[in-house]
């Protein structure tokens, strides 16, 4: 629409929330019970006692707080307050007052619609707070030396189950399979004090069919080995003669081995007793179990770890077992053969079948 003249000017007008006049001079100014800070003394319109006050004259003001002249009582009347913005340019929008229609932002073929920018030190990051703003996630830009520069257009159709974002090179993205093998995390349990087990309960799930535990843990004395237990669906830990297993050990620099077997223990024997030169002080493994949430099969298990002993030499230790109960099995409980660990990690990861 054409004017005749100047065209008007655009402000952000706005009455503050009424105020009770008492035994002070200053008072706090607000809009919607917020604090407001108006843009300086001259944007403000002051009505005190039906009279228009002069600015800096009869008040004044510090961020959100108005000081009268001199004090007031409760019998006077601050009629209203007015404050009529920047109205030369739009100035700085006030906090919460740019909507959700003022941020339609329009991207073309040659520019985006809407830039985070860095600060020349620090690169652009756009954060996806929580619905409390106490946290969120943030995407961040790489690195200016990278010198990178393109674009990433995301799938045109629904994501399903255990996808994976793929690119075909050009930055189209896809939604695909995870690669048959892909290890997947699901949960971890690690303790740096002294303690009697590490168990991790309903990690086997039916997302996926096989596993693979990752763990290293310290025994409290040199006599300890690490064994484990399985637990079952009702949540019991199985204490039965159903573990049987043959696990392989040999010492750093000697070509015999020793072999710890048994066809009806009560638990997996992860390392071997051994006199006062052979006993493992820490433990690092990892185990693949197949397919223990089947109450039809009985599940697998094949061992890879490392044992130090009390004198530094290294044990290598390899082998497989069996859980020869038909029981679906949910967790597992790690302990050592007496004392306690010192400290252990064990982490469980879900291995894609496709």
């Amino acid at each position: 629409m054409a004017y005749i003249g100047k065209t008007p000017t655009v402000g952000n007008f706005v009455k503050l929330d009424a105020i009770t006049a008492s035994a002070t001079a200053s008072y706090t100014m607000q809009v919607d019970s917020v604090n407001f800070e108006p843009e300086s003394v001259n944007h403000m319109l002051v009505s005190l006692n039906g009279v228009i006050q002069s600015p800096t004259t009869s008040y004044t003001i510090s961020g959100s707080t108005i000081t009268f002249a001199s004090a007031l009582t409760s019998s006077d009347s601050i009629d209203f307050i007015m404050v009529y913005g920047n109205v030369l340019d739009i100035g700085t929008p006030s906090d919460a007052t740019v909507t959700n229609a003022k941020t339609n932002f329009v991207s073309t073929s040659s520019a985006a619609g809407l830039q985070i920018k860095g600060d020349g030190t620090t690169d652009g990051t756009l954060q996806l707070n929580c619905s409390q703003n106490s946290h969120g996630i943030k995407l961040k830009s790489p690195q200016h030396s990278t010198s990178s520069s393109y674009t990433l257009t995301f799938p045109g159709t629904d994501p399903a189950a255990n996808k994976m974002l793929q690119t075909d090179g050009s930055g189209n993205l896809s939604f695909v399979d995870a690669p048959s093998g892909a290890l997947n995390f699901v949960t971890s349990a690690t303790s740096s004090s002294n303690h009697n087990e590490v168990a991790i309960d309903n990690c086997f799930t039916s997302t996926y069919e096989n596993y693979l535990i990752i763990g290293n843990m310290t025994v409290s004395n040199t006599g300890d080995v690490v064994r484990l237990r399985m637990r079952g669906a009702s949540g019991t830990i199985s204490t039965s003669g159903s573990y049987v297993y043959s696990f392989q050990k040999t010492n750093a620099g000697s070509s015999t081995f020793d072999v710890i077997t048994s066809t009806a223990d009560s638990n997996f024997t992860m390392t071997a007793e051994g006199d006062n030169d052979e006993q493992r002080v820490t433990f690092t493994f990892k185990m693949y179990l197949f397919d223990p949430l089947s109450a039809a099969k009985r599940m697998g298990l094949r061992l890879s770890g490392v044992g130090i002993k009390d004198n530094g030499t290294a044990v290598n230790v390899e082998g497989a077992g069996q859980f020869t109960s038909s029981t679906a099995l949910t967790g597992v409980l790690f302990y050592p053969s007496s004392n306690q660990f010192k400290n252990s990690t064990i982490r469980v990861y879900g291995i894609s079948d496709s």
